[in-house]
Protein backbone atom coordinates (compact mmCIF):
# COMPACT_ATOMS: atom_id res chain seq x y z
CA UNK A 1 0.00 0.00 0.00
CA UNK A 2 0.57 3.84 -0.44
CA UNK A 3 2.79 5.76 2.37
CA UNK A 4 -0.96 7.47 3.17
CA UNK A 5 -2.39 4.18 3.45
CA UNK A 6 -0.10 3.64 6.44
CA UNK A 7 0.15 7.01 7.76
CA UNK A 8 -3.17 7.39 7.93
CA UNK A 9 -3.77 3.54 9.47
CA UNK A 10 -0.69 4.90 11.86
CA UNK A 11 -2.62 7.62 12.98
CA UNK A 12 -5.75 5.81 13.26
CA UNK A 13 -4.65 3.29 15.46
CA UNK A 14 -2.47 6.42 17.48
CA UNK A 15 -5.54 8.02 18.21
CA UNK A 16 -8.19 5.40 18.45
CA UNK A 17 -6.53 1.85 19.24
CA UNK A 18 -8.58 -1.21 19.63
CA UNK A 19 -11.44 0.59 17.68
CA UNK A 20 -9.93 -0.30 14.40
CA UNK A 21 -11.22 -3.32 14.08
CA UNK A 22 -9.72 -4.62 10.75
CA UNK A 23 -7.50 -3.21 7.82
CA UNK A 24 -7.85 -4.57 4.68
CA UNK A 25 -6.28 -3.95 0.94
CA UNK A 26 -7.75 -4.97 -2.23
CA UNK A 27 -6.83 -4.26 -5.60
CA UNK A 28 -5.10 -0.90 -4.17
CA UNK A 29 -7.52 0.51 -1.79
CA UNK A 30 -7.39 0.21 1.76
CA UNK A 31 -10.93 -0.61 4.15
CA UNK A 32 -10.72 0.20 7.72
CA UNK A 33 -13.44 -1.59 9.61
CA UNK A 34 -14.35 0.59 12.64
CA UNK A 35 -17.28 0.05 15.58
CA UNK A 36 -20.42 2.15 14.41
CA UNK A 37 -20.39 3.87 17.37
CA UNK A 38 -16.85 5.55 16.61
CA UNK A 39 -17.68 6.56 13.13
CA UNK A 40 -18.29 10.04 13.60
CA UNK A 41 -15.25 10.80 15.70
CA UNK A 42 -12.64 8.97 13.17
CA UNK A 43 -14.47 10.76 10.61
CA UNK A 44 -13.67 14.00 12.27
CA UNK A 45 -10.23 13.04 12.81
CA UNK A 46 -9.90 12.49 8.88
CA UNK A 47 -11.20 15.70 8.15
CA UNK A 48 -9.16 17.77 10.37
CA UNK A 49 -5.75 15.97 10.66
CA UNK A 50 -3.31 18.13 8.90
CA UNK A 51 -1.22 15.53 7.84
CA UNK A 52 -4.72 13.54 6.26
CA UNK A 53 -7.52 15.93 5.07
CA UNK A 54 -9.43 13.99 4.60
CA UNK A 55 -12.04 16.62 2.75
CA UNK A 56 -14.61 15.46 0.48
CA UNK A 57 -16.64 12.32 1.01
CA UNK A 58 -18.10 11.25 -2.46
CA UNK A 59 -19.88 8.75 -1.19
CA UNK A 60 -21.87 6.54 1.41
CA UNK A 61 -22.94 3.18 0.32
CA UNK A 62 -24.77 0.38 2.30
CA UNK A 63 -24.57 -3.52 1.47
CA UNK A 64 -26.90 -6.34 2.54
CA UNK A 65 -25.55 -9.38 3.31
CA UNK A 66 -28.89 -11.09 4.39
CA UNK A 67 -28.42 -14.02 5.91
CA UNK A 68 -25.10 -12.95 7.32
CA UNK A 69 -24.86 -10.99 10.96
CA UNK A 70 -24.88 -8.06 11.67
CA UNK A 71 -26.95 -8.28 8.22
CA UNK A 72 -25.70 -4.44 7.30
CA UNK A 73 -22.55 -2.76 6.46
CA UNK A 74 -22.10 0.89 5.74
CA UNK A 75 -19.06 2.49 3.63
CA UNK A 76 -17.75 5.79 3.75
CA UNK A 77 -15.61 6.31 0.56
CA UNK A 78 -13.39 9.40 1.82
CA UNK A 79 -10.94 11.60 -0.59
CA UNK A 80 -8.14 13.40 0.39
CA UNK A 81 -7.90 16.14 -2.43
CA UNK A 82 -4.91 17.91 -1.03
CA UNK A 83 -2.85 13.62 -1.02
CA UNK A 84 -4.88 12.96 -3.76
CA UNK A 85 -5.77 9.77 -1.93
CA UNK A 86 -8.76 7.60 -1.29
CA UNK A 87 -9.74 5.80 1.76
CA UNK A 88 -12.96 3.52 2.80
CA UNK A 89 -14.25 3.44 6.39
CA UNK A 90 -16.82 0.25 6.79
CA UNK A 91 -19.07 -0.18 9.82
CA UNK A 92 -21.29 -3.01 10.23
CA UNK A 93 -24.91 -2.11 11.40
CA UNK A 94 -27.01 -4.85 13.55
CA UNK A 95 -30.25 -3.19 13.70
CA UNK A 96 -31.10 -0.74 10.43
CA UNK A 97 -33.14 1.83 13.13
CA UNK A 98 -30.08 2.25 15.23
CA UNK A 99 -27.54 2.77 12.48
CA UNK A 100 -24.12 4.96 12.94
CA UNK A 101 -24.57 8.75 14.00
CA UNK A 102 -24.28 11.35 11.00
CA UNK A 103 -21.55 12.68 9.21
CA UNK A 104 -23.54 15.70 7.96
CA UNK A 105 -21.57 18.23 10.01
CA UNK A 106 -18.37 16.95 8.71
CA UNK A 107 -19.18 16.80 5.46
CA UNK A 108 -22.35 19.09 4.07
CA UNK A 109 -23.14 16.36 1.36
CA UNK A 110 -23.46 13.42 4.19
CA UNK A 111 -26.94 14.22 4.85
CA UNK A 112 -28.16 13.88 1.18
CA UNK A 113 -25.60 10.45 0.95
CA UNK A 114 -27.32 9.24 4.12
CA UNK A 115 -30.57 10.10 2.57
CA UNK A 116 -29.92 8.20 -0.26
CA UNK A 117 -28.88 4.85 1.97
CA UNK A 118 -31.93 5.20 4.42
CA UNK A 119 -34.37 5.47 1.13
CA UNK A 120 -33.11 2.58 -0.73
CA UNK A 121 -31.77 0.12 2.14
CA UNK A 122 -33.67 1.80 5.22
CA UNK A 123 -30.60 2.41 7.41
CA UNK A 124 -31.20 5.10 10.14
CA UNK A 125 -28.44 7.54 10.54
CA UNK A 126 -28.87 9.23 14.46
CA UNK A 127 -28.71 12.73 14.20
CA UNK A 128 -29.85 13.22 10.46
CA UNK A 129 -33.35 15.12 10.54
CA UNK A 130 -33.29 15.02 7.00
CA UNK A 131 -33.95 11.06 6.17
CA UNK A 132 -37.02 10.92 3.78
CA UNK A 133 -37.53 9.59 0.44
CA UNK A 134 -34.88 10.77 -1.93
CA UNK A 135 -35.33 8.16 -5.01
CA UNK A 136 -38.89 7.09 -4.39
CA UNK A 137 -42.81 8.52 -4.24
CA UNK A 138 -43.72 9.08 -0.56
CA UNK A 139 -45.84 6.52 -0.40
CA UNK A 140 -43.54 4.07 -1.49
CA UNK A 141 -43.37 0.60 1.28
CA UNK A 142 -40.18 -0.81 1.88
CA UNK A 143 -36.50 -0.44 0.84
CA UNK A 144 -36.00 -2.01 -2.34
CA UNK A 145 -32.31 -2.56 -2.46
CA UNK A 146 -32.79 -4.99 0.24
CA UNK A 147 -32.36 -8.50 -0.20
CA UNK A 148 -35.77 -9.64 1.13
CA UNK A 149 -37.54 -6.98 -0.62
CA UNK A 150 -40.13 -8.55 -2.82
CA UNK A 151 -38.97 -8.84 -6.85
CA UNK A 152 -41.83 -7.36 -9.11
CA UNK A 153 -42.20 -9.82 -12.58
CA UNK A 154 -43.17 -8.63 -15.84
CA UNK A 155 -41.86 -11.53 -18.57
CA UNK A 156 -39.89 -9.99 -21.28
CA UNK A 157 -41.59 -9.96 -24.75
CA UNK A 158 -40.61 -11.53 -27.90
CA UNK A 159 -41.32 -12.45 -31.32
CA UNK A 160 -41.84 -15.92 -30.44
CA UNK A 161 -44.74 -14.81 -27.20
CA UNK A 162 -45.71 -11.54 -28.68
CA UNK A 163 -49.35 -12.63 -28.56
CA UNK A 164 -49.51 -14.09 -24.97
CA UNK A 165 -47.84 -11.33 -23.37
CA UNK A 166 -50.08 -9.08 -25.21
CA UNK A 167 -52.83 -10.55 -24.23
CA UNK A 168 -51.75 -9.67 -20.14
CA UNK A 169 -51.54 -6.03 -20.66
CA UNK A 170 -54.13 -3.42 -18.74
CA UNK A 171 -55.33 -3.04 -21.97
CA UNK A 172 -55.86 -6.14 -23.61
CA UNK A 173 -60.03 -6.69 -22.95
CA UNK A 174 -60.43 -3.24 -24.25
CA UNK A 175 -60.95 -1.79 -27.78
CA UNK A 176 -57.46 -0.97 -29.49
CA UNK A 177 -57.74 2.32 -31.70
CA UNK A 178 -55.10 1.80 -34.50
CA UNK A 179 -54.09 4.51 -36.20
CA UNK A 180 -55.10 3.92 -40.08
CA UNK A 181 -52.95 5.53 -42.67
Amino acid sequence: MTQVDEKATQLLQQQFGEAIQEIIDFRGERTIIVPSDKVHAICHFLRHHEELQYNFITDIVADDMLPEYPRFAVNYHLRSMPRIHNLRIRTFVEDPDEGPQTVGDIWKVGTWLEMEVWDLMGIKFAGNGALRRLFLPEDWVGHPLRKDYPLGYEEVQFSFNWEAIQAKKPYAGSKRIVASD
